[in-house]
């Protein structure tokens, strides 16, 4: 390790050094319940932003023997898990105020998260992944379960510790069947024994158990199991993270990994990429249907999308994966604005997530119903929405490479997908007003709502130009390819 490898990963160790200061002030302070901590965890997060923009241009460079991989990819993956999970932390500020949960430890966990998942991306290594991989991974258990006063919120910590475990044992087993039949750990190393020797039938099998591992972290079927219950068990502001930042780190992990260590072998791997995805898009458009609970329905809502997503991996090229980045940037901010209007759903000062809870909203507030309904139909993929897009690119994608028959699978599951979102929708306009929600939103959550519900209305304008991420997300895939 020398002074260069350092400056490789300055957001990281930006981001490690706050992170530790924090737990030591939290540790000093006692249990101060106070706004203070996440205030300084949302600035290191920007601060870590900050110094990942900041090295935009730079070619790709390893650290640490290659176990460390910083390119165009990595910088546009790292920015955008930095942005949800600042975004998640300063909507959860007044929630978590209110309800007596702001402790210094809350930030300090969803920093150590943050890192685990820069790591992830950037992993030149096996054991660099895994490294990277638990550290995100521990850190959301104990978050899952941080409301120790509720069944829910432990039920759902150790659904989530235990399944994890399990996700984590098939990644590992993978890992040592690739190590075993390559004799190396490095992606590099080991894309080299396959250009020469082709995929054994012992790395297939590795390369299977790792997919499963990497599938349960970003929630596809079948290997979701975990997801509606932590969804519905965490607290919101939790719930809101899970559904943000991790599946972007994930999905760019498996990326990187199936392209850094096995692109010469995509026909191989591709088969497994495209049973996933067929099953997380048809199981989270069905399932979801005799959902009431927001939450839940949010949790298989994920379940889809991360299907669609992944069919731009199944693709194996270039713009696949511009697809598939692209649709986890629309993903990100279409989830902010959809729970930062979850969080504010009260009634009589008490949260409520019941998708009846949303009846007569229309009338007793149209603006926050209109929003709403903009990220609904957004989700469901109608036009011209920017969620439809986001679809759009991945579907084009499959299709270019000799997906058709997929893609159309995938059309099928979203118009299936449509009911629900589109129920919502009805109930807000059509269902009679019930108890009535109350009026008040935090400033930053109205700001988020408004923001997020313009962006998938208008971003599709051609003056507006996607805001500029798709020509980034092509930017990033091609990095990756180079």
């Amino acid at each position: 390790m020398g002074p260069g490898d350092l400056g490789v990963v300055s957001s990281e160790l930006t981001l490690a050094i706050a992170c530790m200061a924090f737990l030591m002030i939290g540790v000093f302070r006692g249990d101060a319940r106070s706004a203070g901590p996440l205030t300084l965890a949302m600035a290191a997060l920007l601060a870590a932003l900050g110094a990942v923009v900041a090295t935009e241009g730079a070619e790709r460079v390893t650290a640490f023997g290659g176990a460390f991989v910083h390119d165009g990819y990595a910088r546009f993956v790292k920015a955008l898990i930095l942005f949800a999970s600042a975004a998640t932390l300063a909507l959860s500020k007044d929630y978590m105020e209110r309800r007596g949960l702001l402790k210094p430890e809350f930030p300090v966990l969803i920093g150590f998260a943050t890192l685990g998942m820069m790591m992830m991306v950037s992993a030149g290594d096996l054991m660099a992944l895994y490294m990277g991989l638990e550290l995100q991974s521990l850190s959301l258990y104990v978050i899952a379960a941080f409301r120790r006063d509720s069944v829910k919120s432990t039920e759902a910590g150790l659904k989530y510790f235990v399944l994890g475990a399990l996700s984590s044992g098939l990644l590992l087993y993978g890992a040592s069947l690739i190590y075993g039949f390559a004799g190396a750990t490095g992606f590099e190393a080991i894309r080299k024994v396959v250009a020469v020797e082709g995929l054994s039938y012992g790395l297939l099998a590795g390369v299977a158990f790792m997919a499963a591992g990497l599938a349960f972290k970003v929630s596809a079927a079948p290997f979701h199991m975990w997801t509606p219950d932590v969804y519905e068990g965490s607290p919101t502001p939790v719930t809101a993270f899970f559904s943000t930042a991790p599946k972007v780190a994930a999905a760019a992990l498996f990326a990187r990994v199936m392209f850094d260590a096995f692109g010469d072998a995509v026909s191989e791997w591709r088969q497994i990429i495209v049973f996933i995805s067929l099953m997380s898009m048809f199981w989270g458009a069905v399932a979801a249907i005799g959902q009431t609970n927001l939450k839940r329905l949010m949790a298989y809502s994920s379940i889809g999308h991360m299907g669609y997503a992944l069919l731009g991996l199944a693709a194996g090229t270039e713009q696949g994966v511009g697809a598939l980045l692209i649709y986890m940037a629309i993903y990100v901010v279409m989830n902010i604005g959809v729970f930062a209007y979850i969080l504010s759903m009260e009634r009589d000062g008490r949260p409520v997530v019941d998708i009846s809870d949303l009846a007569g909203l229309s009338a007793q507030q149209p603006a926050r119903a209109m929003a709403v309904a903009a990220l609904m139909f957004s989700l469901a993929g109608i036009p011209p929405l920017v969620g439809f897009f986001a679809k759009y690119f991945v579907f084009v994608a499959a299709v270019e490479a000799g997906l058709a028959p997929v893609a159309i699978a995938g059309a099928i599951a979203s118009v299936i997908g449509c009911f629900y979102y589109l129920r919502i929708v009805k109930i807000m306009y059509v269902d009679p007003a019930g108890e009535p929600l109350d009026r008040g939103m935090a400033p930053l959550n109205g700001l988020a709502l408004t923001a997020a519900s313009v962006a998938m209305a208008f971003g599709w304008l051609p003056f507006i130009g996607g805001f500029g991420v798709i020509e980034l997300g092509a930017d990033a895939a091609g990095a990756l390819f180079r």
